[in-house]
């Protein structure tokens, strides 16, 4: 487990105190000004202000970017599988204007060479045990890191559980704390709270049975409960059918999506199996024929950058609830 660590005692002004969501983070600057104190995964870390960082995948990237922070980014390790993605984001200007480091998944080797001082990754996707670059390692070697609050779920021998729009809420906060861009984020999440509430007075008495495909041919990939999916598909009124499954993303067999009969099948569109290749195998698929959401080919396609922990996941959800909402669910 990553080595906890005092907060900085202090006497603080109300107004100096950002309480975030979920984890209940408290995120409280030093009397020097140039360091912060972050409740992460559940331990308590100071945090130097990052002069050199580094993100990982499109979750950690666009969190960057939609606070203003590219400009100050050391680099960003990108696996190619994304691209068409990249390809398609609002911040592509963004990605053109910070150096990749990688096509792959970052490594221990890729944020020293870089001479990185800070990392934004999550847990698994990104920081690994096996692959030997966890917060721990990098403490060693003098780089700070930061992990997705919602990843929290899959780390430790005490994993912190928080509702998916709640961990990125908690993430916008302490991130823009951490860089001292606190105002950018409180407006960032002020605006998808006001997005979501609206939303929540759309939902229908009924919701939609919705099951989400991300991969997978002899077992479907999918969202559990606990990842952006779930809480994108209630957002607009409709049910992830493994909503009840304690997991963020995980395989279930094929029998399972048969008996949930979902009335919708989210896609999610990335690498080299783009969605229209997925619809195909779904639709070729004999096994699934009575499911509803095949008889009546009702797909809706979300991008990978709205799929995972990001500001644009709110975007996902208006979405989805468009199209649900066009088809009288």
């Amino acid at each position: 487990m990553r080595r906890a660590r005092p907060l900085t005692a202090l006497a603080l002004p109300a107004a100096a105190v950002l309480a975030a969501a979920g984890c209940g983070a408290e995120v409280a600057p030093d009397e020097g000004g140039d360091t912060v104190t972050v409740s992460n995964c559940g331990e308590e870390i100071e945090y130097r202000t990052p002069e050199r960082p580094v993100a990982y995948d499109m979750s950690a990237t666009e969190k960057m970017f939609a606070l203003g922070l590219a400009d100050r980014m050391r680099g960003i390790v990108m696996p190619a599988t994304t691209e068409p993605s990249v390809q398609r984001s609002p911040y592509k200007e963004d990605y053109e204007s910070v150096e990749v480091l990688g096509t792959d998944v970052i490594s221990r080797e890729i944020v020293v060479e870089a001479e990185a001082d800070w990392v934004l990754a999550g847990w698994n996707s990104g920081f690994s045990e096996e692959r030997g670059i966890t917060p721990e390692l990098l403490d060693q070697v003098g780089v700070q890191s930061y992990m997705f609050t919602e990843s929290c779920f899959d780390y430790g021998d005490d994993p912190v559980r928080v509702e998916p729009v709640e961990a990125l809420y908690t993430d916008l906060r302490d991130i823009g704390a951490i860089f001292g861009v606190q105002d950018r984020a409180e407006e960032l999440i002020a605006d998808m709270e006001e997005r979501f509430a609206a939303l929540e007075e759309e939902v229908p008495e009924e919701r939609a049975p919705v099951f989400v495909y991300d991969s997978g041919t002899d077992e479907p990939f999918t969202s559990g409960g606990q990842a952006a999916p779930s809480a994108i598909i209630e957002a607009a009124g409709g049910e992830n059918v493994f909503a009840d499954l304690d997991e963020r993303w995980t395989t279930v067999g094929w029998e399972s999506v048969i008996e949930a009969e979902p009335e919708v099948i989210v896609i999610i569109d990335y690498g080299d199996r783009p969605a229209e290749e997925k619809i195909d195998f779904l639709l070729s698929n004999e096994r699934l024929a009575s499911v509803p959401a095949i008889e009546e080919e009702r797909f809706h396609v979300i991008d990978y950058a709205e799929a995972v922990s990001a500001p644009r996941n709110i975007d996902a959800a208006e979405g989805l609830a468009g199209y649900l909402r066009s088809i009288g669910r």
